[in-house]
C-alpha cells in the first residue's frame, strides 16, 4: 500500500477520534456544568482549535527544522498528553456512575441523584476534581518526561553464553525520536551517561529520529562519540520509515555504526563467542523495496549451540523468535506507554504490545526485553514510567 494511502487513513481515524474526544470534554465539562456566558463560548472555541491543531502538527512538523519545531508543536504535544489523562479520568469516572445507575434502576430506584440542584453540584464537583487531578498529574509528568535518565541494570541468564563472557553488558538505547522534543544537550547527556557505563557493546533499538538526518546534524556530531569495544549496532524502527530510512542507514553507516538489515555477526571475546543478530522492522515491508523482517536470513547457517542475542524494535518478534532459539530479545517500540496508572499500567500501548509492554519476560525458553524508551513520541510527559539506557 503507498505510504500516502496509509497516512491518510491514519489522518482520517486520528481526526475523527480527536473530534469525538474534544466533543466529549465539551459536554462533560461545559454542558453538564452548567457554566454562565461567556465560558460556553469561549470554551467551544479553545477546544475547536485545540482539535484543530494536531491536523497542524501532522502537516507541518516535520517540514520545520527541529528547533522551531520544537517551540511550535510543544504545546500541542502537551495537550496531548492531557488530554489523554483527562479522557480516561473523566471516562472511568462515568462507567462508575453508569454501574451505580444501573444497579439502582435493577434495585427499583430511579437513580443515584435525581434532585436537579445535587446532579448540577456533582457536575461541577467532577468537572473541577478531574481538571485539578489532570493538572497536577500533567505536571508531574511534565517533570519526568524531560528529566533525568535513569539507568536500569538487568542481569540476564542465557545457557549457552560461555563462562568466559560471563558479565558481558550491552548497553540497549531505543526510541530516541531525535527531532523536535529531543535534540541538542539531552543527546549529549545521553551520550556521555552511556559512555560512562562502559559498556562492551551498544545496541540502538530503532526509532532513533523523526527528522531527517540533515536536519540533525549536531544530534548525529553527538551519537558518532558512542564507544565500546565491540562497536555499536542499530536496527530500524518504524519511525525510520517515516522520514528517510535510505539516508539514516547510509549516515549512520558513516559515523562507525553496525546496521544490521536481517543479518547477524559473531561477538568474539578471545575463543568465546556469541551471535548477535538484528531485523528489519516490520514496517519496512510495507513502506521501503526490499526491507523487512526476515528472521531466517538472519540466522541462516548459524551454529544453534551458541547463545544469541536478537535485536528487534518491536516485542512482536517475539512470536516468531520464541521458536527459533533465541536466547534473548531486545526490543522497544512501546515506551512503556509514557503514563501508567498504578495498579492499571499504561493508558495507551502499540499494536501488540500490549502483552509485552515492559520489562524482562520468559516466553518459552527465550528471554524478552523489552525497553521503555528514552524519547517521547509526540507528548513530552512520562508517568510512573521513567526514560531508560
Amino acid at each position: 500500500m503507498p505510504r500516502w494511502t496509509l497516512f491518510l487513513i491514519f489522518f482520517s481515524v486520528s481526526m475523527l477520534v480527536l473530534g469525538g474526544v474534544h466533543y466529549y470534554f465539551y459536554r462533560r465539562l461545559i454542558v453538564a456544568p452548567v457554566l454562565p456566558a461567556p465560558w460556553p463560548t469561549v470554551a467551544k472555541v479553545a477546544l475547536i482549535s485545540l482539535a484543530l491543531s494536531f491536523p497542524i502538527s501532522f502537516t507541518i512538523g516535520r517540514a520545520l527544522a527541529p528547533t522551531t519545531a520544537r517551540f511550535v508543536l510543544s504545546p500541542i504535544y502537551v495537550w496531548l498528553g492531557v488530554m489523554l489523562m483527562l479522557f480516561f479520568l473523566l471516562l472511568s469516572i462515568d462507567l462508575l456512575r453508569g454501574i451505580g445507575w444501573l444497579g439502582a434502576r435493577l434495585a427499583g430506584r430511579e437513580g443515584l441523584v435525581t434532585d436537579p440542584n445535587r446532579r448540577l453540584f456533582l457536575a461541577r464537583a467532577i468537572a473541577g476534581g478531574a481538571a485539578a487531578v489532570v493538572t497536577m498529574a500533567s505536571g508531574i509528568a511534565l517533570w519526568r518526561g524531560l528529566g533525568k535518565l535513569v539507568v536500569k541494570p538487568v542481569e540476564v541468564v542465557l545457557p549457552k553464553l560461555p563462562a568466559a563472557l560471563d558479565g558481558f553488558t550491552i548497553a540497549q538505547l531505543t526510541d530516541l525520536h531525535l527531532g523536535a522534543m529531543r535534540q541538542g544537550d539531552w543527546v549529549r547527556e545521553v551520550v556521555d551517561r552511556t559512555n560512562r557505563l562502559k559498556p562492551d557493546l551498544i545496541a540502538i533499538t530503532g526509532d532513533l529520529a523523526d527528522a531527517a538526518p540533515e536536519q540533525l546534524t549536531e544530534e548525529v556530531a553527538q551519537l558518532a562519540r558512542l564507544s565500546a569495544p565491540h562497536g555499536v549496532c542499530f536496527v530500524t524502527g518504524n519511525h525510520e520509515y517515516f522520514i528517510d530510512p535510505v539516508g539514516w542507514l547510509k549516515k549512520l553507516t558513516e559515523v562507525g555504526m553496525r546496521v544490521l538489515r536481517n543479518e547477524r555477526i559473531e561477538i568474539q571475546r578471545g575463543d568465546a563467542v556469541f551471535d548477535l543478530a538484528g531485523i528489519d522492522d516490520d514496517a519496512g515491508k510495507r513502506m521501503a523495496t526490499g526491507h523487512g523482517p526476515d528472521l531466517d536470513k538472519a540466522l541462516q547457517a548459524r551454529d544453534e549451540r551458541r547463545a544469541l542475542v536478537l535485536l528487534a524494535h518491536q516485542p512482536r518478534a517475539v512470536f516468531e523468535a520464541s521458536k527459533k532459539a533465541v536466547g534473548l530479545l531486545l526490543s522497544g517500540h512501546t515506551h512503556g506507554g509514557q503514563i501508567r496508572i498504578p495498579g492499571i499500567g499504561a493508558l495507551i500501548l502499540p499494536y501488540l504490545g500490549r502483552k509485552y509492554d515492559l520489562g524482562l519476560y520468559r516466553v518459552n525458553d527465550m528471554l524478552l526485553y523489552t525497553n521503555r524508551g528514552l524519547g517521547v513520541i509526540s507528548e513530552p510527559v512520562r508517568l510512573n514510567c521513567p526514560p531508560e539506557i
